[in-house]
């Protein structure tokens, strides 16, 4: 019989300036490495990856979520926040953390294309 395990999930999420996308998730501290023609993967830990794709619709976009689990929300808000002021990445916004009636500490972050981050620290 064969084995139906699973050791990846990797989404795909949308880019309007595919070029500004991946600045902005490097200039996070994740790597970045263009893999096709319009397609990069983003590096967030040994394990933790998803796709930057050269395709936009403002509806997709603004309803693409992505949960992050942290180890800490308030350093990642002054982490995200030092990074947006630069304002070389007018679009983009962070939330100071805010606790979640599900148990977490989340510091929402929107990236250049609209998909919000929900950088999660567990209580």
């Amino acid at each position: 019989m064969s084995s139906l395990k699973v050791s990846d999930l990797r989404p795909f999420i949308p880019a309007r300036d595919f070029a500004l996308s991946k600045e902005f998730y490097s200039s996070l501290g994740w790597e970045t490495k263009d893999v096709a023609d319009g397609l990069a993967l983003v590096r967030l830990a040994d394990q933790q990856h998803f796709y930057i794709q050269a395709y936009y619709m403002k509806e997709v976009a603004e309803n693409c979520m992505l949960h992050v689990t942290v180890d800490d929300a308030q350093a990642w808000h002054r982490h995200v926040a030092s990074v947006l002021r630069g304002r070389k990445f007018a679009d983009a916004r962070v939330q100071p953390p805010k606790f979640q009636p599900y148990g977490a500490v989340v510091t929402f972050v929107h990236d250049p294309s609209g998909v919000l981050l929900h950088l999660c620290q567990w209580q």
